[in-house]
Parts: structure tokens; C-alpha cells; sequence
């Protein structure tokens, strides 16, 4: 599977851009702030209907535009497949299949898988719990479209309960039969995602930590452990228990949407005492092992999307991925560099076909 041909029309800083890609690698050059980062998000948000960088949909509209259009034909086994996604300010967002409307935008979700490496990944360490649940609900939803559809339904009633509790608050008063209406749904549905998540670490952490292994030589030993209140078989009550404090606060304090994932090394948090070296090397750990995930689920090799990783990774990190690429580990490939000389120099003996795209402020 490989995209092919990709049109944009008020993408970000794109008035009109039209490209035609390799199938194996794709070089996108040019001075920073020129839009190669953009390039890559539209490729992205082509593939999962929103950008890779934001969460709201009209921050990807060009300044001073009404709309934007991202349109491209995929390939695979020489089958075409049309795809266009759009949005008029103001509207809702649109996205086709051959010129056909999606009965819902989650069933596009997984189709043309793809993993993204950029600069701020190491962001899912060093940061808050909600980077992690993000990248993991994001691996989750191109592999399961089940497990989509729960966290989606899950993130709707979560929103009403909030809704409510809200209006308890400011009405000082409590209905708890009304409450129990989305108390019930709600733990069925967090019971659900954290069997799904359990199962998926145990099943991914393996995968990590031999990709970990490459990367680093095998210095250390890392690891992923799952936190979640979920699976305390008190939980149901629990939560029940915490109606007064989610009416005080005016939002769910417990549930599957407060769960973590913590990264070790050696027994030890990256977060805290990993190195940059370590944290890097965990990411790309984590990127790969999504890569091969998505391959296994849907025998097909997700385009990969490396942004500026030639300024961001050592000499030997490089070296690595540059060998993965060279005994075919990876389908069609997609590399932003400001310094196209160096990726022209690291890429020269490849044998695989490059091309080189050239973006101008």
C-alpha cells in the first residue's frame, strides 16, 4: 500500500500543492518553515482524518482561507483508491471514499495505516499522562475498530455525565436515577477499554522492548507498566462512592480516561532518570513496534513518516534506522530534511528508488 498522488487546496501554508509520489522513498527538502512538516500532516490527516500536530480541524484551514481540500489515490496490489477529506469554516468535515461519503469517519480509521517520528515524540515520556493515552488510543484505533468505536461512544457519555454533573452543581440538587443512566454505560464501556489495553500492552511490550534492544545495543532492560483504577473489582462501587466529589468538581474524577502507562528502564522511570539518549531510543522503540503492529493486523506495510529526525537523532540512532530502511524493513517512506545534501549523502548508497521534493518559504 503506498499513496501515490496527493492535491492540496488551503492546506495550512499550501494554497495549491499537486505531487506524485515514489512508492519506496520520498525525500521533502527545503528551508525550516517552508511546509515540510505540513506536507507530512496532510499525508497523515489524509490517513486518519485529522492532524498529527492539533485537535482542532479548522486550525489546518490556510490564514484567510474559507476551506481546505486534501485529496490523494492510494495503491495496493494495484488497486486505486481515491480518498478526499474537507472543510468549509463553520461546517462540518467531509470525507470521501472513490467520490462516496463514509457511513461514519471510524470506519476510515485503519484503512491506510501510518506511523508518524517527530521531533516533540518524546513528548509521551516527559510529559503528562494524557500524551500517553493519546498515542496509545491512536495505536488502539487503526488496529481495532471495536475498540474505536467504544472509546469514541465512552468519550461521548463521559461528556453528557460532565454535562450533568454540571448541572447539579449549579442547580444544587441531585437526581440519582438520572445519574445512574450514564453511570452504568460508562463502566461497561471502561471495562471493555481496559481489557483491551491490558491485553494490547502484553502483547506490544515484547515487540518494544526488542526494538529497544536494536536500537541501543541492548544496554538496558525497558519496560511498559499499565496503570488503571479499572481493574480494582471495588471499582464500580468506588465510583459510585465519588458522586458528591464529581458534583463538586463538575466532572468524572475516575474512569478509564485517568489511566497511564509508565516507561522504565532498568526498574527506574525514563520519565524522571532516563536519559535523552534513553528517551529517544524508547520512542522509536514504541514507533517501530506500532509499525509492526499495524503490519501484523492488516498485512500491509503503514507508510512511515520520518519529520526532521536527521536533526534529532546521533550518528549511531541514525545508522540503525537507516539499515532498517535498507533491508526493506519499511513499505513507502516519507523523510523531511532542511539539509538535503546530508540526507542526499546518508541515503546515496541505498538501492532503493528516492526522490526528492523541494518546498520553497
Amino acid at each position: 500500500m503506498y499513496l501515490e498522488k496527493l492535491s492540496l487546496t488551503n492546506f495550512k501554508n499550501y494554497e495549491e500543492g499537486s505531487f506524485t509520489f515514489n512508492e519506496q522513498i520520498n525525500c521533502i527538502v527545503g528551508p525550516n518553515g517552508s511546509g515540510k512538516t505540513n506536507l507530512l500532516d496532510a499525508i497523515y490527516f489524509l490517513s486518519l482524518s485529522k492532524s498529527a500536530f492539533h485537535n482542532q480541524d479548522a486550525l489546518s484551514i490556510e490564514h484567510g482561507g474559507d476551506y481546505f481540500i486534501i485529496d490523494g489515490i492510494f495503491k495496493n496490489e494495484g488497486k486505486a483508491t481515491q480518498i478526499t477529506c474537507s472543510l468549509q469554516r463553520g461546517q462540518r468535515k467531509v470525507l470521501l471514499a472513490d467520490k462516496k461519503p463514509y457511513e461514519r469517519v471510524s470506519d476510515h480509521i485503519g484503512r491506510f495505516p501510518v506511523v508518524l517520528l517527530a521531533p516533540n515524540d518524546t513528548d509521551l515520556v516527559r510529559e503528562h499522562s494524557e500524551e500517553r493515552r493519546h498515542f496509545f488510543d491512536g495505536v488502539l484505533s487503526q488496529l481495532d475498530t471495536d475498540y474505536l468505536r467504544d472509546y469514541l461512544t465512552y468519550q461521548q457519555v463521559l461528556k453528557q455525565r460532565n454535562s450533568l454533573l454540571k448541572l447539579f452543581a449549579e442547580r444544587n440538587y441531585l437526581d440519582e436515577e438520572l445519574l445512574e443512566t450514564y453511570n452504568e454505560p460508562l463502566l461497561q464501556l471502561a471495562q471493555r477499554i481496559y481489557q483491551r489495553r491490558t491485553q494490547f500492552i502484553a502483547d506490544f511490550l515484547p515487540i518494544v522492548q526488542r526494538h529497544y534492544a536494536y536500537l541501543s545495543d541492548a544496554r538496558e532492560a525497558v519496560d511498559i507498566i499499565y496503570e488503571s483504577e479499572v481493574g480494582n473489582e471495588e471499582f464500580p462501587k468506588d465510583f459510585r462512592r465519588n458522586r458528591q466529589r464529581d458534583i463538586q468538581l463538575q466532572r468524572t474524577g475516575k474512569g478509564i480516561h485517568k489511566d497511564d502507562y509508565i516507561f522504565e528502564a532498568n526498574g527506574v522511570a525514563l520519565k524522571k532518570f532516563g536519559s535523552q539518549g534513553q528517551q529517544k531510543t524508547f520512542v522509536i522503540a514504541l514507533k517501530l513496534a506500532q509499525f509492526d503492529q499495524l503490519q501484523a493486523a492488516k498485512h500491509l506495510k503503514p507508510m512511515l513518516l520520518l519529520d526532521d529526525i536527521f536533526d534529532k537523532l546521533d550518528d549511531r540512532r541514525i545508522g540503525k534506522l537507516i539499515d532498517l530502511m535498507e533491508h526493506q524493513t519499511f513499505g513507502q517512506i516519507f523523510i523531511t530534511d532542511a539539509r538535503p545534501e546530508r540526507t542526499q549523502e546518508l541515503l546515496q548508497s541505498m538501492k532503493a528508488n528516492v526522490a526528492y521534493f523541494q518546498t520553497e518559504p
